[in-house]
Parts: C-alpha cells; sequence; structure tokens
C-alpha cells in the first residue's frame, strides 16, 4: 500500500494530504519523502506530530461566505480517480463535474432510487464503485447511504436486517465469501429490492445460487475512466443471466470490431464510448490520452458480445486474451466455467509461453475451505464445457491470489510468479 500510494501522491502533485488515524502508520514513514508541504497533513481524528488536527482547522476558518475568484465548468475537473492497475502503475483518469453530475443523474434512474431507499455500501471510497456508483447517487437524490471501514460478510447481512436496507451494490468477490460463510437464512433480508453487482467476472452458478435464496442478483458494467456504462434492470436479471444489461443514458456505448464498425450479434469486439460519461484524459499522460481516446471515442479494451435484443455480454479484457495454435482464447470465459464447480472458490487463468502451440493457458484455483480436488480432477471438469484448444495445460492451486484493492485478480503476476518458478523469462 505505502508505495502505491507514494506514487500517486508524487503522480498527482497534491498539495495536501487528509487522513484518519487507521493510515498514520502508513503515512509516517513517507511524510518525509512525498512532496507535501508540513502543515498540510490534516488527521481526522488524534493528530500525530507532524500533522494538523483536521476539525480543529476547519474550525478556524473565516465564517463569512469563500471569495469566489473564478466559476467552474462542466468540463473542469473535481477528481482524479486512480485504476486499479492490473497492468502496471495506477493511472490517474481525471473526471469532470459534468460526467460526475450524469453518472449520479444515471445511478438515480436506474437504482429507482427514492429519499426513502438506504443503500449499503461495502466498497472503499476510492473505487469508482464506492464513490461514484453508491454515493453520488444516494447525494443527489437525499437518500441513505451506510458507510464504514470494512464488512465483513456477516457484518453486511446483520447490517441489511438491523437498518432494513433496500439497495445492497457489492463486488462479486463478496457475494462468494457470504455464501461460503454465512447461513442466509438466519437473516430477515426482506427489505432488499435491489441487490446489484459489477467491476469483476461473475459467475451464472454464482447468481443461480442466490435466486435459489430468494435473492435476485442484477450486474452493471463499466471502468474507473467512465463509471457506469450499462446496467441490467431487475425485471431481466433472471430471463437475461450473465448479461450486464444496455447502456446507460448521456453517453453513446458501442461494440465495434477492428475496423471500427458497429459487431452483428453474436459477434466479439471492444466497447467504445463518447459523450457525457467518459473521462477528460489520463493526469499527465497526453500520449497515453492520446491512444485511448480517438476521434472522440474511449477505447475500454473490455471485448463484449450484444444479442438481438441490445443487451451486452462481457467477454475478456482485450489485453488478458492470449492465442493458442492460432485461435483466441479468453481467460474469463475459461474462469466462468471452472467456477460451475462448487468445490473452487476462485480462480484466475492466463496465458503461457508454448513451444508448441505459441501459447497455452495456466489456471490458478483457490478452493473452498475444506475442499480437496486434483489437477486430473480439474483437467475432467472443463472437457466437455470447453473446446480443447482452450483447456488449460497447467493447473496450479494456491491458498490465494494476487487482487487488486478493487478485487480484481492480477493475471500478469500470475504469469510472472509461475514463469520465474519454472526459471524461464519473458
Amino acid at each position: 500500500m505505502a508505495a502505491e500510494l507514494e506514487y500517486i501522491v508524487k503522480d498527482s502533485g497534491l498539495k495536501a494530504l487528509i487522513f484518519g488515524e487507521a493510515f498514520i502508520k502508513v503515512l509516517e514513514p513517507l511524510s518525509g519523502r512525498i512532496p507535501v508541504k508540513a502543515g498540510h497533513y490534516l488527521c481526522v481524528g488524534k493528530p500525530p506530530a507532524w500533522a494538523k488536527d483536521y476539525a480543529s482547522e476547519v474550525a478556524g476558518q473565516p465564517s463569512g461566505e469563500p471569495v469566489v475568484d473564478e466559476l467552474t465548468g462542466g468540463e473542469d475537473p473535481i477528481i482524479i480517480m486512480y485504476t486499479s492497475g492490473t497492468t502496471g502503475l495506477p493511472k490517474g483518469a481525471v473526471l469532470s463535474h459534468r460526467k460526475t453530475f450524469f453518472n449520479a443523474l444515471n445511478g438515480n434512474i436506474y437504482y429507482g432510487l427514492t429519499p426513502s431507499d438506504i443503500l449499503l455500501a461495502p466498497r472503499p471510497m476510492f473505487h469508482s464503485g464506492g464513490l461514484l456508483v453508491e454515493l453520488c447517487p444516494v447525494i443527489y437524490k437525499g437518500a441513505t447511504l451506510i458507510m464504514r471501514g470494512r464488512f465483513s460478510p456477516e457484518e453486511i447481512l446483520r447490517t441489511v436486517q438491523r437498518y432494513r436496507v433496500t439497495i445492497l451494490e457489492v463486488a462479486a468477490t463478496v457475494l462468494r465469501f457470504i455464501l461460503e460463510e454465512c447461513d442466509i437464512e438466519k437473516y430477515d433480508l426482506s427489505s432488499l429490492k435491489a441487490c446489484y453487482t459489477g467491476g469483476e467476472r461473475v459467475p451464472p452458478a454464482l447468481l443461480e445460487d442466490y435466486e435459489k435464496k430468494g435473492i435476485i442478483v442484477s450486474q452493471i458494467y463499466g471502468q474507473t475512466e467512465t463509471s457506469t456504462l450499462t446496467w441490467l434492470a431487475m425485471e431481466d436479471a433472471v430471463r437475461k443471466r450473465g448479461s450486464v444489461g444496455k447502456p446507460v443514458f448521456h453517453g453513446d456505448v458501442r461494440i465495434v470490431g477492428k475496423d471500427g464498425k458497429q459487431v452483428k450479434s453474436g459477434e466479439v469486439g471492444e466497447i467504445v464510448v463518447s459523450g457525457y460519461v467518459t473521462m477528460n484524459g489520463y493526469w499527465g499522460k497526453p500520449e497515453l490520452t492520446e491512444g485511448t481516446i480517438v476521434d472522440g471515442w474511449l477505447h475500454t479494451g473490455d471485448l463484449a458480445k450484444i444479442d438481438e435484443e441490445g443487451f451486452f455480454y462481457i467477454v475478456d479484457r482485450e489485453k488478458d486474451m492470449y492465442i493458442s495454435g492460432g485461435e483466441n482464447v479468453y481467460p474469463a470465459e475459461i474462469e466462468k466455467v471452472f467456477l460451475e464447480n462448487r468445490r473452487i472458490l476462485n480462480i484466475g487463468v492466463c496465458g503461457i509461453p508454448d513451444k508448441k502451440w505459441g501459447e497455452a493457458g495456466l489456471a490458478c484455483i483457490v478452493l473452498k475451505e475444506g475442499e480437496a480436488m486434483t489437477e486430473d480432477e480439474a483437467l475432467n471438469f472443463c472437457t466437455d464445457r470447453l473446446a480443447r484448444f482452450k483447456i488449460p495445460k497447467v493447473i496450479k492451486f494456491m491458498d490465494k491470489l494476487p487482487m487488486t484493492a478493487a478485487e480484481k485478480v492480477i493475471r500478469k503476476k500470475l504469469r510472472e510468479e509461475y514463469l520465474k518458478e519454472i526459471g524461464a523469462g519473458e
């Protein structure tokens, strides 16, 4: 955490740092290395010797109206939101006032928010899901948001029951932990009118498990650079299980092929977007911005398909795809099949060098507590479910997978660690 935080502080050039007591130990060794002036460290709570008390500083400010030298426009930046950094160092996505407003408006529309709604937000505020998908729409509507530092799976269920939460938006990883660690039937969850997930792949088997318990889970899709782009309405969640829904308002979202033309139903292409829901660009990285936003269209790098009714289905990240024997292989598709096995808790698939086929698949599997599985059992499970060229060549069992703070598997690290183990370089 410390190294990534140091990079973000230096990259963004921030002038002041506001933090809670829980982060004192993280920041203390950095306080002499990052370009934040003395007196610009503000602690919410009891401050260390090198920081000031935030509450006292606010109370000591003039009570009159602030002097406004210049009005802020819609395209002016309001946030620099850093990506998870699955492929390298985090990138700062510059988000405007207008983009943030329309994102809040979309959330208000698709959640169907009312002032009486209570939304539980287990995601952290440094994540676009926590800040833009959960907090901003609630503020816009004047509903209630429940936040805290950390939620255990059991605490999530207790909170829903105690406060009569009406909307829950949570990562698929957390949904898996809830099923694994909790007895859902013990809790009164009848207040929930909607449950949403997004930010990572969602196995249909997981959605089915919740449906059997009377909880319908729907999906949304977006990126740090855009926030929410598609939304699956609750009434379509079962009928279109596995879809991330249709494009939201205030942006033009398309799936295009290599030729830039929109793909036909069932074909795989890249999701591109233009309009008010996109970022201004990457902070301090004009060349990267130019390579991402081309002729007004932001290229997400996410591959997807569209059906006859206009519903989107995520296939994989373009950068995660590997080629085996001339065939395109999408790790997310393979992971989805493996996760149908009830003994598997999590999995990460990536491509590794192969002398015969160019590349082959590596599947790193985390089993549920108390479960056992052999390599042959893992391979046999997908024999009838995947084309031969898609079946991983190597199975590796792990206690845990390398994950980003946003609960996404870092496939690049899986590849690097495996090659290091076998003594091979990139």
